[in-house]
């Protein structure tokens, strides 16, 4: 009896062991790789600003407004002024901000038929903003400090996106085989 007990004691700090050594190789091993959290671009307004020392804004602010109060107006709060009268022109349309306006550099969309990768392009470097599979293709990422390959399968059939900047500005080739 005390033998079957040792085995089970055994077998079960063995598999824990093995288990655990396990999860910490396949964790460190994808750490850092195409499965991070995607990271949010800020998008600057195409609109100039009221005062020019103002920094621009920008749509995606993470800063939430104050919220209003329900009491009374306050002696210390002045009440704002009544919105100024414009003619009933129609008013012409905003340009909406380029790719380049962005604060990292040009983002730019490559679609394939195995996908579609987005990096975003700086002036001497790249980062992957996203790469989604299309319907029945599946999708590899390998990533190292200059340059990121994105690789779409279907079968033996593979399209592979590959950005590059170690001699100079980032660039991205598109390759299927």
């Amino acid at each position: 009896m005390l033998r079957g007990v040792v085995h089970v004691l055994a077998w079960t700090l063995a598999t824990g062991a093995a288990t655990t050594l396990s999860w910490w190789g396949v964790h460190s091993v994808m750490a850092g790789t195409a499965y991070d959290p995607p990271r949010a671009l800020p998008v600057v307004s195409a609109e100039p600003t009221a005062e020019p020392d103002e920094p621009p804004a920008t749509a995606a602010s993470t800063r939430l407004p104050e919220p209003a109060r329900s009491t009374g107006p306050s002696a210390d709060r002045p009440s704002a002024p009544p919105p100024a009268s414009t003619p009933a022109a129609d008013p012409a349309p905003s340009p909406s901000p380029s790719p380049s306006a962005t604060a990292t550099g040009r983002v730019r969309s490559y679609t394939t038929e195995g996908g579609r990768a987005v990096f975003d392009l700086g002036e001497r470097s790249a980062t992957l903003v996203s790469a989604t599979p299309g319907a029945g293709w599946s999708m590899q990422v390998w990533k190292t400090e200059t340059w990121i390959r994105v690789e779409f399968g279907s079968g033996a059939e593979r399209v592979s996106v590959f950005c590059t900047w170690h001699d100079g500005p980032p660039r991205v080739e598109i390759g299927t085989y």
